[in-house]
């Protein structure tokens, strides 16, 4: 008997582990997939953060017009969207990819945006 305990041991340990990561891929997802996956672009319906308030604003026809950032930044501010200018920058310039709701300009040496047509 004495002769299988290093065994046993190693395989409770073995099992612990397998445990670990399996509690670690549920709280925070699959690392792996979650580096490697193109982010969704079905999120219509979610205005958290900055990226979700400027598409709320976008939603509701803020953007028929251009629009500089200052603007942008006021408009969600009354919206109760709070957030930097970096942040808001950082949204802009992903929703303003190519194929993204938004197209930036250049007008006197300043980006504006409008909604894409």
């Amino acid at each position: 008997m004495a002769d299988h305990m290093p065994g046993i041991k190693l395989q409770e340990s073995l099992q612990r582990l397998d445990d670990h990561e399996k509690r670690i891929r549920a709280l925070e997802g699959d690392v792996d997939t979650a580096l490697h996956k193109k982010p969704s672009r079905n999120r219509q319906g979610n205005y958290s953060g900055a990226i979700g308030g400027v598409r709320f604003i976008l939603r509701n026809g803020f953007y028929k017009s251009k629009k500089n950032q200052a603007s942008i930044r006021k408009e969600l501010a009354d919206k109760g969207y709070h957030y930097s200018s970096q942040a808001i920058y950082e949204a802009l310039k992903i929703l303003s990819k190519p194929g993204g709701p938004l197209v930036v300009l250049k007008e006197e040496g300043r980006k504006v945006y409008v909604e894409r047509k």
